[in-house]
């Protein structure tokens, strides 16, 4: 029983050390939620929290999405919030998907089509403190087919 556990303790602490030095020291969040069935409708609105420390710095941030090959559009329109105390901020965003040709721009994995779509670069947050992410597909199909994942990336700008 003690060589289980001295083989264990072996083969997993240098697996999560290793996993550990994988993690982007730049990255504040990069987090996708699933979305279910691949449906995405308009009430199914995808939500973040980020904690900025630093409002002198500034900060990318990137619009995740993973398409099946079967979505039926070259672009997607999105509703991103962000809210911060009493203020909230709408903007509606526009992302080319594939070429005129059909062509598909993201990276793909088989029948998958995943994207990080900038839509803030360079950009300083007003003051320190919680920042509340809100997205909501603005297509004119509802629900939305063939959107897998939908996240949000914020990193430090390099």
């Amino acid at each position: 029983m003690k060589h289980l556990y001295k083989l264990l303790f072996s083969v997993f602490v240098p697996v999560i050390f290793a996993l550990q030095g994988c993690t982007d020291p730049n990255a504040i969040i990069d987090q996708n939620t699933e979305i279910g069935n691949h449906n995405w409708s308009y009430i199914n609105r995808v939500k973040f929290d980020v904690n900025i420390t630093d409002e002198k710095v500034p900060y990318n941030l990137y619009f995740n999405l993973r398409v099946g090959g079967g979505y039926r559009y070259s672009n997607i329109y999105v509703l991103l919030s962000q809210k911060h105390g009493s203020k909230t901020a709408t903007t509606r965003y526009q992302f080319v998907l594939a070429n005129p040709d059909g062509e598909w721009l993201g990276s793909g994995s088989g029948n998958l089509y995943s994207y990080q779509l900038p839509f803030r670069k360079g950009y300083k947050f007003p003051e320190k403190g919680t920042y509340h992410f809100e997205i909501e597909q603005n297509m004119r199909d509802n629900p939305l087919h063939e959107v897998s994942d939908i996240g949000l990336r914020v990193e430090k700008a390099q």
